[in-house]
């Protein structure tokens, strides 16, 4: 009895753990990954005030849970990237046409020439 009890309890706690794993490795949160080509022209200047901006933007929307603006590497035309973590899809629902991106596009769409957006999420 006492050798089937300490099996039951090792798979209960194998099963509780397997569920903690997932749920740390399948976040709900929504990551917004964004390639860009900058328009010809633009200075160092204006492209790190845009970076700039996307760092600022947690502060000013709480939906953004943290963000990335370094690009480690490129591929292709596109030159930079940023990525900005939402809490959930509703987040990023609200966050597009939001007074934050509103005033940080100020500063951004002038200087885009082009890019390419993904959100991703499980």
């Amino acid at each position: 009895m006492t050798k089937l009890l300490t099996i039951l309890t090792a798979a209960a706690l194998l099963a509780v753990s397997a569920a903690t794993v997932s749920a740390q490795t399948t976040p709900k949160s929504v990551i917004h990954v964004v390639t860009v080509k900058w328009k010809a022209g633009t200075t160092p200047e204006q492209i790190q005030a845009a970076l700039d901006g996307v760092k600022a933007l947690p502060a000013s929307f709480k939906g953004i849970t943290r963000v990335w603006v370094k690009t480690v590497k490129a591929q292709g035309d596109k030159t930079h990237a940023f990525v900005m973590e939402f809490a959930d899809e509703e987040a990023l629902k609200q966050y597009s046409g939001s007074a934050a991106q509103k005033k940080w596009y100020e500063v951004y769409i002038p200087i885009r020439e082009q890019s390419t957006t993904f959100d991703i999420s499980n």
